[in-house]
């Protein structure tokens, strides 16, 4: 099966939220080392027990790794009163995506600027 992007939702139990936050970061950033090429966490504004985290793997086969393997485990039983079950992941396939530049713009080539206003 070809990779894509995997969306976790997460739910904190009560008053477990903030160290679900913390936890969740932690594990999140072990996801490269099984073949992620980004990875994040979302926390909700509207309800702050609500998580989700995303990661973008090449091949399913890596995610499977990830999720199914002794940190991930690990973590999910060490951690299993910090959040609500079933965890039900579900693939999406990357239609678009966009941004706008951040920091310094790059330098414009000698002479394209000249160019592009003829």
């Amino acid at each position: 099966m070809a990779g894509g992007v995997v969306h976790i939702p997460w739910y904190a139990t009560g008053f477990r939220a903030d160290a679900l936050e913390t936890a969740l970061a932690e594990i999140a950033a072990v996801a490269p080392r099984y073949g992620a090429t980004d990875y994040r966490v979302y926390r909700s504004r509207d309800d702050r027990y609500r998580f989700l985290q995303t990661s973008t793997f090449e091949d399913k086969v890596d995610f499977d790794r990830y999720w199914y393997g002794g940190e991930f485990s690990d973590w999910r039983a060490e951690h299993s009163s910090w959040y609500q079950v079933p965890v039900l992941y579900v693939w999406h396939d990357l239609v678009t995506e966009g941004a706008i530049a951040s920091g310094p713009q790059a330098p414009v080539q000698a002479g394209a600027a000249e160019a592009t206003s003829r």
